[in-house]
């Protein structure tokens, strides 16, 4: 009889090929065989967790399935969507479809800002919906409801009171995500998903499937896209090499702008919750020693990229409430920083 690891557990230490780490300025060694195997040990004592990848240096070196979607099927992946969208943005810049990050809301959404928006709406960039820094009052959590029960997401979100001024703190919110779904079909004249085929799917070479609407039919922002484990690890990929990527020919082709990773990865406000920096769309920590940048979604879905490591990781769950919360975030890093720090003398 094969063991549960045995059968829940592939290490491909032979690894299989992704794009290349065009900027690492050393290698170094990727983790070993006895990390790998406490990674999934760890895994197994938890039965909400589904999958776990790990990449070093662009090539699979371990997966791990315990339940759920398989590691190369579309997952829902939540508001790790919100990681993704902000790619999307990035890559949408790099091909002159949004002028940059300073660029206003109004200027992009045109006729969609409702005539009862408060005037300091204009003030809203798109740097600020990046980094969740609207000033609107939230439509996350315990308004998340209402929100999505609205006839128009877009007019209830702009219509939100200000509870802060534009670029003043983070305020984590669901409709700032989506009014940049918003901005980015008003400014291409496309849906948010032909856009992310074109400028994501393709260059990335994976698949991200059709998601939920709005009642306008604009493409969810910021929650609920599908992504296999595999299909995250190139994001992460992608924001490890500077924003580039690189064929099986060995041609270059830039996804994202120059300097979009470090502005992505720059501190602009702070989590409540965990005190974690936030820049656009991703999360900035240290785990195991190392400067580590995450994006996150409910239930447990997680992508975290550690540079100096050369490391990629996907972790998913179930998506389904109730959710865990922040303590099962928190185990998720413990794991990742014990996977980190395992073979340091």
């Amino acid at each position: 009889m094969r063991s549960l690891f045995s059968v829940a557990c592939i290490s491909v230490l032979a690894a299989t090929p992704f794009s290349s780490s065009l900027f690492a300025q050393a290698t170094p060694d990727a983790p070993s065989a006895a990390a790998l195997q406490t990674l999934s040990d760890d895994a197994l004592g938890h039965p909400r967790l589904h999958s776990i990848v790990v990449a070093h240096q662009g090539e699979i070196v371990h997966e791990h399935h315990q339940g759920g979607p398989g590691v190369d099927a579309p997952a829902n992946i939540k508001s790790l969507s919100k990681t993704v969208l902000a790619a999307l943005v990035g890559a949408a810049i790099e091909a002159d479809i949004v002028a940059s990050t300073d660029q206003t809301l109004v200027s992009l959404l045109g006729d969609r800002v409702p005539q009862a928006a408060d005037p300091e709406v204009a003030e809203i960039t798109v740097s600020h919906l990046l980094s969740l820094q609207a000033g609107l009052e939230r439509t996350s959590g315990q308004n998340y409801g209402a929100w999505v029960a609205s006839p128009n997401w877009i007019e209830y979100a702009l219509t939100r009171p200000f509870v802060d001024e534009p670029g003043g703190r983070m305020l984590y919110s669901t409709g700032s995500s989506h009014l940049l779904s918003a901005a980015l079909t008003e400014a291409s004249g496309e849906s948010t998903y032909v856009l992310a085929q074109r400028l994501l799917a393709e260059p990335l070479d994976i698949a991200i499937p059709p998601w939920l609407q709005d009642p306008q039919g604009i493409y969810f922002g910021g929650n609920d896209m599908q992504l296999s484990p595999r299909g995250l690890v190139e994001i992460g990929e992608l924001y490890r090499n500077g924003g580039v990527v690189e064929d099986s020919n060995g041609n270059v082709e830039r996804v994202l702008p120059e300097g979009w990773v470090e502005q992505s990865w720059t501190p602009r406000g702070t989590s409540r919750w965990t005190g974690d920096g936030y820049g656009y769309g991703w999360f900035i920590t240290r785990l195991g020693g190392e400067d580590a940048y995450y994006g996150r979604g409910y239930g447990g879905q997680a992508l975290f990229v550690v540079p100096k490591r050369a490391l990629t990781v996907v972790i998913t769950a179930n998506p389904r409430p109730p959710s865990p919360g922040g303590q099962f975030q928190e185990r998720l890093n413990a794991m990742v920083a014990k996977l980190i720090t395992h073979d340091s003398p």
